[in-house]
């Protein structure tokens, strides 16, 4: 039995008792009743969009699936670690360095790539605003890479993320 259906039962049941209505009792009764059958009509319509919904991600789901196989092939690049419940993807670089740069423009928080920090400068996408990146003052002058500065004498410390 359903929503709609259990409260035209409790309806039935209701008039089945030949209330007087001109008692405020009945009255409140008989709102409430009529309260539960709009809320199991609301109720009946956001199950069937939900279903409707669910079965529109199922679709969505395998579309990406699908599409994730053509452009990755049948998962022959990752390997599943059942103690991590992790993907490692092979093809990745471990030695990818990133920093945590903050725009003076608008405050907006990048993590930039080791490469675009020894480029010298990259746009902030979020206000357009050109961040340069100068190391000259933290070396005083000696030639040092910023990335890789173990056991370098001029004290400079990359915060590494």
């Amino acid at each position: 039995m359903n929503l709609t259906e259990k409260i035209s039962y409790i309806r039935g049941l209701c008039e089945g008792l030949a209330l007087d209505e001109s008692k405020p009792e009945v009255k409140v009764i008989n709102a409430i009743i009529d309260l539960l059958d709009d809320m199991s009509y609301s109720v009946t319509d956001m199950e069937d969009l939900y279903d409707e919904l669910s079965a529109q991600v199922d679709e969505i789901d395998q579309d990406l699936a699908e599409a994730e196989t053509e452009l990755y092939g049948e998962d022959d690049d990752f390997d599943y670690d059942e103690d991590d419940d992790d993907y490692e993807d092979f093809d990745d670089e471990d030695d990818n360095v990133f920093y945590e740069v903050t725009c003076d423009a608008c405050g907006q928080k990048l993590n930039v790539s080791e490469d675009v920090l020894l480029e010298g400068e990259i746009e902030c996408p979020n206000c357009g605003e050109l961040l340069e990146f100068d190391f000259s003052d933290i070396f005083d002058g000696e030639e040092c890479d910023p990335v890789n500065c173990e056991g370098c004498e001029s004290n400079c410390n990359s915060s590494e993320e």
